[in-house]
């Protein structure tokens, strides 16, 4: 059995559905350099994704990609997600804030010139300089004007 190159992508997601979409109508396909393109994603621009398939199988693929990709196979069933509640968003928004200004994404794998800001450390520098501002204005409010 050859097999002949079905269609390429550039994204191996889109490959994976494609290759699940032809193989629910029958049509047994293989998705080729996945190994090499999700060890370095650059490499699915510039490799492309392969769907592979039996030569006696290609035309009748192509086309259920053709007919796909025209919107044939769509429902109209509408979205089955239910409308967000009008304060989800803004707490939402709130928690991701806070989050971020409290280093809540700690625990990452990133390098360090890509982490996010430590914002506990220059909260605690600026309190203890506001603090030390205070103290002296209070010491020097006690010694130079004494009651």
């Amino acid at each position: 059995m050859s097999l002949v190159e079905i269609a390429r992508f550039s994204d191996v997601h889109e490959a994976d559905l494609a290759a699940a979409f032809l193989e629910s109508h029958g049509i047994r396909v293989f998705v080729t350099e996945r190994h090499q393109t999700t060890i370095d994603p650059l490499m699915q621009r510039a490799l492309g994704i392969r769907l592979l398939g039996a030569a006696s199988n290609v035309e009748a693929a192509r086309l259920l990609l053709h007919r796909a990709q025209a919107g044939e196979f769509a429902e109209t069933d509408g979205d089955d997600l239910d409308e967000p509640t009008p304060g989800a968003s803004v707490a939402s928004r709130l928690l991701a804030v806070a989050a971020f200004a409290t280093g809540g994404f700690w625990g990452t794998s990133l390098p360090r010139r890509f982490r996010p800001i430590a914002w506990q450390g220059m909260l605690l520098a600026a309190a203890l300089l506001a603090g030390g501002v205070c103290l002296a204005a209070l010491v020097q409010a006690l010694f130079l004007y004494p009651p």
